[in-house]
């Protein structure tokens, strides 16, 4: 497989003088789900929103490194490039679709939005709605696109946020904690759906999350990040069967296991962590 996104030696400094990501490189092959792992405040979020430079501009925020976007390096690439990339090329979706729909327009209406913006080609928007709608698992598309987001329940925004993402056929899929604002049923649907849709599809996936739990059924490959680095990467079969940092170790035994009897779940010694570092 040939390499869709290819991350080099990115670094991302705030203007507090926090460096939140140190040096990492990665690649997402064309077709590939890739899963970046790690607790809150390890990175994940910022290098994903690095990669369509969504973060504050400098000063607020130094991004340096590279970001190769099928051959072309997005980080020195003019506004209007960024522009025709984010949706129609790299689409996003976050954690907390309550927050991401806007709560005064239809879904539909929304989604529309996306579909005019980056294929002007399509002459039947609202078929086109209806059509990603029951991709994504919404049952009588035609007349929930017409529904207000207080009217679906929190899964049911995520999957209307997932077919706004497949509406613009994006290359890659970055979906950022997909799953921390939804019950453990609905977590195991989304998931299942992300994958399914990423099977169908073609598209590469990035998945950024702290659970390692959601991973193993999922992604090609994982990549661990603590406090900014990437302190493991490889095949997620091999990263879970024999992790070989730490903090690797760490997170997968906070997993709960059935047959387990723990009184409490494990938590992460950290001062073990960093004398291995």
């Amino acid at each position: 497989m040939h390499p869709l996104l290819t991350v080099n030696n990115l670094s991302i400094r705030f203007q507090d003088g926090n460096l939140a990501v140190d040096d990492i490189s990665f690649a997402v092959a064309d077709g590939e789900a890739v899963a970046v792992v790690g607790e809150s405040g390890s990175g994940k979020s910022v290098t994903a929103l690095s990669l369509t430079r969504l973060l504050p501009a400098p000063p607020a925020c130094t991004v340096s490194g590279g970001i190769v976007w099928r051959g072309k390096d997005l980080l020195a690439a003019d506004h209007a490039a960024i522009r025709r990339a984010r949706g129609k090329e790299i689409a996003y979706i976050f954690q907390e679709p309550s927050t991401s729909l806007n709560p005064v327009f239809s879904i539909g209406y929304q989604i529309a939005e996306a579909i005019k913006l980056h294929r002007p080609e399509i002459k039947d928007v609202n078929a086109e709605i209806a059509r990603v709608l029951e991709l994504v698992g919404i049952r009588n598309a035609g007349q929930r696109q017409r529904d207000y987001p207080h009217q679906f329940s929190g899964g049911m925004q995520q999957r209307a946020m997932i077919a706004m993402a497949l509406a613009c056929r994006p290359k890659l899929l970055v979906a950022d904690e997909p799953t921390t604002a939804l019950d453990v049923t609905i977590q195991a649907q989304i998931i299942g759906l992300l994958r399914e849709l990423q099977q169908q599809t073609g598209m590469s996936v990035l998945l950024i999350t702290h659970n390692f739990g959601i991973v193993s059924g999922f992604a090609d490959r994982v990549i661990v990040m603590f406090r900014g680095k990437i302190v493991e990467a490889g095949a997620t079969r091999e990263v879970l069967r024999n992790p070989q940092h730490p903090y690797t170790r760490a997170l997968i035994d906070c997993i709960p296991q059935l047959g387990q009897n723990k009184e409490r779940l494990t938590t992460i010694d950290y001062s073990k962590i960093l004398d291995s570092r």
